[in-house]
């Protein structure tokens, strides 16, 4: 693995270490921030994990959570720029570009400590002095694991950290439903198994915990924003911020909606344009060979996988909204190609 001998050599003494995932923390990037937090913790390590917006609470479950320093609350400014100015090491897992760290991305880029990216996005940013990317990976937490393994301490991977990086590989490849799933994601599995993870725990932590108001938004959102527009092979909700408030929306809530979009028979694009008052969010899902990624790079300041996407828009919802349909005819052609593809293939 790339870099590993100059890792190894910086984490040979302890060190002040600061571990900052991206904004808006999903399972795989709290997961993989958490998970290497108590491995270089056993090494003698000082470790902050700093996040720079609050995650959903059915991420709470994970080892270490209630440590995690929240850099948007203003109590928690001041001793994450502090932490941030003793580090002597800052890794970077999930993201591989700055701009996805929100209000961080300065503190971070301006701090003297040694930069270390863990990742598997594409868009990576030259900011880090060490790099463990890999596209091809399912997901950080996988990346992670083989980290910890190619380094010889498989060993010190406990149950609590498994389930922190089992977390991470599970909602990466859709429970193991994506085209990422390969050979070597179940045998990462199987091993996390081994070293004590309860995968039925933290399936039902993570997907069997919803809240009132979630599935009656989830359900609203179903019947009354969602809309079809076959000619394209896509399928949309357009969010506002007062269905939001209307359903007491919290962080997370809206998490996996665009799934249900893209499980439509026909469906080659799916999409969420979220309302979130100070900026739009758009998240895209795509099957087959039509690369999200690159419509959210080229469209709406975003990137990510050619599966799963997303972007901002800093214009109104409605406005954000007109963008992406005006965008469709440009996209028809490829859109109807891969349905015919995956027709196919069935």
């Amino acid at each position: 693995m790339q870099n590993i001998n100059a890792f190894k050599e910086l984490l040979r003494s302890p060190q002040k270490v600061v571990i900052v995932p991206h904004q808006n923390p999903d399972a795989d990037a709290l997961g993989s921030a958490l998970g290497l937090a108590l491995y270089l913790k056993k090494q003698q390590h000082e470790v902050q994990v700093i996040s720079p917006t609050d995650y959903p609470e059915f991420l709470h479950w994970m080892k270490g959570h209630e440590d995690v320093l929240i850099y948007c609350e203003p109590s928690q400014k001041k001793k994450s720029e502090q932490c941030l100015a003793a580090a002597s090491v800052i890794i970077c897992v999930d993201f591989c570009s700055l701009n996805r760290i929100d209000k961080l991305e300065n503190p971070v880029r301006e701090a003297n400590a040694i930069k270390v990216i863990i990742d598997h996005h594409y868009g990576k940013e030259d900011f880090a002095d060490i790099e463990f990317w890999d596209t091809a990976s399912a997901a950080t937490c996988e990346l992670l694991y083989q980290l910890i393994k190619d380094l010889g301490y498989r060993n010190l991977i406990d149950g609590d950290m498994a389930e922190c990086l089992y977390a991470g590989v599970m909602t990466d490849t859709g429970s193991f439903r994506h085209p990422n799933t390969t050979q070597h994601v179940h045998e990462v599995v199987a091993d996390l198994i081994a070293l004590g993870a309860d995968i039925s725990k933290v399936s039902k932590l993570v997907y069997d915990n919803n809240s009132v108001d979630r599935l009656r938004f989830i359900g609203y959102a179903l019947s009354q924003k969602l809309v079809i527009m076959e000619e394209y092979r896509t399928a949309y909700f357009a969010i506002t911020a007062e269905d939001l408030r209307k359903f007491k929306s919290r962080q997370g809530d809206t998490e996996g909606l665009v799934n249900y979009a893209l499980s439509i028979k026909g469906i080659s694009m799916a999409a969420i344009i979220i309302d979130r008052t100070d900026v739009v969010k758009l998240s895209f899902r795509s099957v087959g060979d039509f690369a999200v990624n690159d419509l959210a790079a080229k469209h709406f300041e975003g990137g990510g996988h050619k599966n799963a996407a997303g972007g901002v828009s800093r214009l109104p919802l409605e406005e954000t909204l007109q963008k992406f349909l005006k965008l469709l005819p440009e996209y028809k052609e490829q859109l109807h190609h891969n349905h015919l593809k995956q027709k196919a293939l069935q």
